[in-house]
């Protein structure tokens, strides 16, 4: 729900998104947590890298492991998605071989991985400050959805550019890689559940850089109310899940940052209203960290039965562990190299913002590599982005638009994008970039029928 990590900087209906409709902050606060922390700082990579995309849509520190309260989690071992269940010869199918490379690495599970310290943090919060297990975890969910449950039962338009497959995978055309762990939320009201916690893989297709990667994780929370509780608290329905939403995030932000200046930003969704953006002020800039508001009503009369109200939230996992570990690219979640791996471990990040902070080992050269081409009219970034994707994988830091010029006498409009190449494990030769290189090139003409200058 919401915005979905780093990535997805013009998907579903998410903050910082191309559709959103923005409105003015409403409350700028500076959250100090019972005992006071002091406040995380900052290397410039992470956060400069997650800044340009809100603008455009070794060896870690020693301390002591910290034990968080045990989260209650309904769990089971995740379900094994095969490669014949996603990728068929269904005609609207477009998930590639590199996308369900990321299918079944439940890097939220691993309590050594980065996210699933940052989770196991989250989840520590939400149990001090209800009863412990209050929160239902829900870890183990099949990304592997219809497409009714990620997009009509939350009420995505039927005409929003999310459904499109150049934004999302379809397995056929009633089946889709999840977008975003909303997709489970009115499934799981039908089943009764009134505080939940849901943690998952997610995919969209997207732009290629630091920041946005095809797989990401977030984290789904939702808490209902009755009528009972809103009357005892002398309040309207919306008053008491608005104040409760904002003082449970307050909270969560203090318990991951420590003491931090936040500020609400009204924002628009499809799913909830009012809706909200919590920001965080970071070295003189204001940086969005997650998106909520109070569920529509639509929503819950057709799923938890009528007389209800509630909140909910969405967070990105690698938005967050980005910028509480100094992370400065969003590939190296993905990586297996023990230079990285080695440096996390449960634990080694406290709440309020004390912890581990990333050591970079080496870093390669890039090899640059630019390509020309008239566009068409079935020319996007996205399938673009998705070309390269496919052949050159995690060896492609970037691809950016360098050129965008119109000839004056036919009117055809030229393109020229920069592909970055770097590994972050070796230095990679001229030959076989040029390789790789002229693969993307005839896959551009043959798949993609661009006309290459």
């Amino acid at each position: 729900m919401y915005r979905g990590a780093v990535s997805g900087a013009t998907r579903l209906l998410m903050p910082n998104m191309a559709n959103d409709i923005r409105m003015s902050c409403s409350t700028t606060r500076r959250i100090v947590p019972a005992s006071v922390r002091p406040a995380i700082r900052l290397t410039s990579s992470p956060l400069l890298a997650i800044r340009k995309a809100t603008a455009r849509r070794g060896q870690m520190t020693s301390l002591r492991l910290f034990t968080a309260p045990t989260a209650t989690v309904s769990t089971s071992t995740p379900e094994v998605v095969t490669r014949d269940e996603v990728i068929t010869s269904d005609p609207y199918n477009n998930v590639t071989d590199n996308i369900f490379a990321k299918l079944n690495q439940n890097h939220h599970l691993n309590p050594d991985h980065p996210l699933g310290i940052i989770k196991k943090v989250i989840f520590s919060y939400f149990d001090e400050q209800h009863n412990d297990g209050e929160f239902t975890k829900f870890d183990s969910l099949k990304p592997v959805v219809s497409a009714t449950m990620n997009f009509d039962e939350v009420l995505v338009p039927k005409d929003h550019v999310s459904r499109d497959p150049n934004d999302t995978y379809y397995v056929d055309q009633e089946t889709v890689l999840r977008c975003h762990t909303s997709a489970h939320q009115a499934s799981l009201l039908r089943a009764g559940n009134t505080r939940f916690l849901v943690t998952g893989d997610v995919y969209r297709r997207d732009s290629i850089d630091a920041t946005h990667y095809p797989a990401f994780h977030q984290m789904e929370g939702v808490r209902v109310f009755e009528q009972a509780e809103w009357e005892a608290a002398g309040c309207t329905a919306v008053e008491l899940a608005e104040r409760e939403l904002k003082r449970a995030l307050e909270g969560m932000v203090a318990h991951l940052f420590g003491e931090v200046e936040t500020r609400w930003v009204d924002a628009y969704f499809p799913f909830t209203e009012p809706s909200f953006e919590l920001e965080i002020f970071f070295q003189g800039e204001w940086l969005e960290v997650l998106g909520c508001g109070v569920m529509q009503q639509q929503i819950l009369d057709s799923n938890a039965g009528e007389g209800k109200k509630a909140w909910a939230f969405g967070l990105g996992l690698e938005r967050l562990a980005m910028i509480l570990f100094d992370i400065p690219d969003i590939r190296l979640f993905w990586t297996n190299d023990e230079r990285f791996t080695s440096q996390f471990k449960a634990g080694c990040f406290q709440p309020g913002g004390v912890g581990a902070k990333f050591q970079s080992f080496s870093k390669f050269p890039p090899c640059l590599k630019d390509v020309s081409f008239w566009v068409n009219d079935k020319f996007t970034e996205n399938n673009l982005c998705e070309t390269v994707r496919n052949l050159g994988g995690d060896l492609v830091e970037s691809v950016t638009l360098i050129d965008d010029f119109t000839n004056p006498k036919t009117n055809k409009r030229s393109n020229c994008f920069r592909i970055t190449y770097r590994s972050m494990e070796r230095s990679l030769t001229n030959e076989e970039i040029d390789d790789l290189q002229e693969k993307i090139r005839g896959a551009m003409e043959t798949e993609m029928g661009l006309e290459l200058r």
